[in-house]
């Protein structure tokens, strides 16, 4: 098990609303890429590992996984706060308000909400791992 500190490790302190920015980081968070899918992809994919240790170290990058999610939400959060109605419509984040407000809603840049059908987890280790690798933007 882990245990949860309740702060982040990495502190988030944005003082001035940017929604445009939100737009684009908003994909890390719930994009084809995102945080969610790593973490899904890890914490799914581990079961299939044929040793342990390596069976444990998804466990490990899975639930780091989780807590990219949370930093990344806090800069979402962070970039949508106190949003003035000018920046909202100038920014292009009105579409996304009218649906969710300020809230955080796991979605890519382009608008499109998170779907499990970006990510696979087949069984096989080599495969599964080449998947993660080309999820995170690896180079082989």
């Amino acid at each position: 098990m882990w245990e949860y500190m309740k702060m982040l490790e990495y502190p988030v302190n944005i003082k001035n609303p940017d929604p445009k920015m939100a737009q684009l980081i908003i994909s890390q968070y719930g994009g084809p890429d995102g945080e969610m899918g790593a973490a899904t992809r890890y914490l799914t994919q581990r079961y299939a590992m044929p040793y342990r240790e390596v069976g444990g170290l998804f466990t490990d990058i899975g639930t780091e996984e989780l807590a990219h999610m949370e930093i990344v939400c806090t800069i979402v959060h962070q970039l949508t706060r106190n949003m003035s109605m000018e920046q909202l419509k100038e920014s292009g984040f009105a579409p996304y308000y009218i649906d969710h407000t300020a809230g955080i809603y796991p979605q890519s840049a382009g608008g499109v909400p998170f779907s499990v059908l970006t990510l696979q987890s087949c069984g096989d280790p080599i495969t599964d791992i080449m998947e993660d690798m080309a999820a995170d933007g690896a180079i082989l």
